[in-house]
């Protein structure tokens, strides 16, 4: 595993997370190592619903958003300067 890998993720990644999410990145979203996040699924007692996709386990973003207390997207100055923001306005 890559030192990235350990760190949690920035407010910036998750919101340019993509519908749904492997297990990996949900644990760095939390913040915890990958055995954890296993023996969490396996109690089910992970802080969101997970999704057994053959022999991987997939989260819904808007769920471990949730999970997070991740209610809304935030503007950043960035998204208005490249127009994105104004689409939320309109």
């Amino acid at each position: 595993m890559s030192e990235r890998d350990q760190t949690p993720l920035t407010f910036r990644e998750i919101f340019d997370l993509p519908v749904s999410v492997d297990l990996r990145t949900a644990a760095r979203a939390f913040g915890m190592c990958m055995s954890t996040a296993y023996r969490l699924v396996g109690s089910g007692t992970f802080p969101c619903e997970t999704v057994r996709v053959g022999h991987r386990h997939r989260i819904a973003t808007v769920n471990l958003m949730r999970a997070l207390g991740i209610d809304e997207r935030p503007v950043y100055a960035d998204d208005i300067a490249d127009g994105v923001a104004l689409t939320l306005f309109d």
